[in-house]
């Protein structure tokens, strides 16, 4: 209603989300709650108490499985605490999830995996704004980890029996300054290359959306220097 112009009212806006599945409002600093005339929308007949039910009773479904309506003493959430966030067992999660998640888009001549027998003596370039910044590896909305948790690419690639160099080439995904020569001189005394390119919050976001699908500031121009 305020940002897009799709309805005029709020009783109207109300009709328009029941009717498109929502069931549960965000007004965060709004005066006036929209879901508030959902009982004006039932007395006018513009949605139906059948309705309303079952979009009410996934939210008391999920409430009730957290435990919300029973004491504290029989909530086994309540006593979490951040330990149980990183726990080693949350972690191997993650970990596991990361490596089913993988896409692999083009694997030209069999390069990837990389194995660690065919490492010792390599030489392994790294370059990239997203090379080793952790700031920038997290998107929007995301929780901040602990940084000993936080593996950049270029800490991971170090784990490998390899000579590992790295070089930013830019800093930040903007890549408004670009070092062209340290890439060049990276990549060409490597025998792998590992180009790590991206968005990330400083370019994309809520409320903060691109104006195309190019890679930001010289990151087209570091990708063809690094693998030329």
């Amino acid at each position: 209603m305020l940002g897009h112009r799709y309805t005029q009212t709020f009783l109207e806006t109300a009709v328009a989300s029941m009717n498109a599945g929502c069931n549960l409002e965000l007004s965060y600093g709004m005066r006036n709650n929209v879901f508030t005339h959902i009982p004006q929308a039932l007395a006018m007949g513009n949605i139906t108490l059948q309705m309303l039910r079952d979009r009410v009773r996934p939210l008391f479904y999920t409430r009730m499985r957290l435990g919300e309506f029973d004491p504290p003493a029989m909530n086994p959430y309540s006593t979490l605490d951040l330990s149980a966030v990183q726990s080693p067992e949350h972690r191997n999660l993650s970990l596991e999830a990361a490596v089913k998640s993988f896409v692999l888009l083009k694997n030209v001549r069999g390069t990837l995996p990389l194995r660690a027998r065919d490492l010792p003596g390599k030489r392994l370039a790294v370059v990239g704004p997203f090379a080793d910044n952790p700031r920038v590896l997290f998107g929007d909305y995301a929780p901040v980890p602990e940084p000993r948790y936080i593996y950049t690419p270029r800490r991971g690639l170090e784990t490998l029996p390899a000579n590992i160099s790295f070089v930013a080439g830019c800093r930040e995904p903007l890549c408004q300054q670009y070092s062209r020569a340290e890439v060049v001189r990276a990549a060409g005394a490597a025998d792998v290359v590992v180009v790590c390119l991206g968005t990330g919050t400083d370019v994309e976001m809520e409320a903060k959306d691109r104006r195309d699908m190019s890679l930001p500031g010289h990151q087209l121009e570091l990708l063809q220097d690094a693998v030329q």
